[in-house]
């Protein structure tokens, strides 16, 4: 299964993309950073991310949610 989830601009040139995807066949959770090519409009992954077994997508869930806690606390995030 390759399923884009989500994406979000990063900066002028790069985007964040949250895909599952299956590889080797493992299933995997990637956020990774794409970027425009100058010869074109495409946008191709860099080696910038993390790929991990969707195993431990509550892990990460967990992380994300105390990050956000934090983040909150000190504020730090603008909504």
């Amino acid at each position: 299964m390759d399923k884009l989830v989500a994406s979000f601009q990063k900066n002028k040139f790069e985007e964040v993309r949250v895909q599952i995807k299956e590889f080797k066949g493992y299933d995997l959770l990637d956020l990774r950073v794409y970027t425009t090519l100058k010869e074109s409009e495409e946008k191709v992954p860099t080696g910038k991310g993390l790929s991990i077994n969707v195993s431990h997508f509550y892990d990460l869930k967990k992380a994300l949610l105390e990050a956000e806690v934090i983040l909150r606390e000190n504020h730090l995030l603008n909504e």
